[in-house]
């Protein structure tokens, strides 16, 4: 018998990094900025993977590369078994119903001259073999799964609060059924008060319709919320990967312990209590990455191997890989591939 949950995406050694020009008509390379530098991870059928980290290190391009919506370096994509990397652009068409994304800025993503009835109908032209009927209807079940009115559909983006337009955006990527979902960002630009009720959608809508997303952010109490596994970001390089309740309960990395150290505790006395971990220094710049360790620069326990030797991620405990040369392998020999 099958197993329950398999792997529906998985990334081997990705990388992307985008030439620094220079010269008439920016004819001559003359570097490269190394966005996402040999990143590799599965996410399961139906599980959520949160992937984390600050401004610039590489987040967004993960999700944006997976989805082939930029041309990779290097590495493989694969989808239900499938090679995105190594398809054709017919080939590739036939497969993005199965693939969507939520964009951050739920704004620009909308186009400002089109109703709701069209944005939301629009995939369903352009990819779908529906009728004007099926059509109608079926952009009529998609308001009623994010709770929104029939009445929106002849309105304009512009009339609508920024919560109601991501939800016009998270109805515009159901409108084919996919399987797979890149949220990036959906609830950074939004306010405080409407990131829970879209977070909430989300997960409503992954147990309703068997979504498998990957959820991109750097708000730690949000991707603790929604996630089942973390993956943490550094400058291009995942840094710790783990199941949810494993990553908060004993992160393994510094970098990933001084995130979490920086997310407010919801009860004053222990918050009194916690020892905050304050990084020094600059994120360094992607297009010079430092030697070895690409944390080396800003770790408090940074030893001189950290500086000289690039650490491989290993897996210190079940299912928790950690990219450090402070932190011991379960067995030897169980790097990720």
């Amino acid at each position: 018998m099958e197993s329950e949950t398999r792997s529906l995406v998985r990334v081997e050694h990705l990388k992307k990094h985008f030439p620094i020009t220079h010269g008439l008509l920016l004819s001559r390379q003359v570097g490269a900025v190394k966005a996402v530098d040999d990143v590799s991870f599965d996410i399961q059928e139906g599980e959520t993977l949160g992937l984390v980290g600050e401004s610039g290190s590489g987040k967004s391009t993960v999700g944006r590369s997976i989805l082939q919506l930029y041309k990779i370096t290097a590495g493989k994509v694969f989808f239900e078994d499938v090679e995105l990397t190594a398809l054709s652009a017919e080939e590739l068409r036939k497969l993005r119903p199965k693939m969507q994304m939520i964009f951050q800025d739920s704004y620009a993503a909308l186009n400002p001259r089109h109703t709701v009835a069209k944005i939301i109908a629009e995939p369903m032209a352009v990819h779908g073999d529906y009728d004007a009927a099926q059509i109608r209807l079926r952009t009529l079940e998609l308001l009623d799964l994010v709770s929104l009115k029939e009445a929106y559909l002849s309105r304009f983006p512009h009339e609508f609060s920024g919560g109601q337009r991501q939800r016009i955006g998270i109805a515009r990527a159901l409108a084919l059924n996919p399987r797979f979902v890149v949220c990036d960002e959906p609830i950074s630009a939004l306010d405080v008060s409407i990131q829970a009720q879209v977070v909430n959608l989300l997960s409503d809508l992954q147990k309703e319709l068997r979504l498998t997303y990957l959820f991109i952010a750097h708000d730690l109490s949000m991707v603790k919320h929604i996630s089942h596994r973390v993956a943490v970001m550094y400058l291009g390089k995942i840094v710790e990967l783990a199941q949810r309740k494993d990553l908060f309960a004993k992160p393994l990395h510094p970098y990933t312990q001084a995130l979490i150290s920086a997310v407010p505790v919801p009860a004053p006395e222990l918050e009194r209590r916690r020892r905050r971990i304050i990084l020094k220094g600059e994120v360094p710049s992607p297009a010079n990455p430092p030697k070895g360790c690409v944390f080396s620069t800003r770790c408090p326990v940074a030893i001189p191997e950290c500086s000289q030797v690039e650490p491989s991620s290993q897996q210190v405990a079940p299912g928790h890989f950690v990219a450090c040369h402070l932190v011991n392998p379960i067995v030897e020999g169980t790097k990720i591939t």
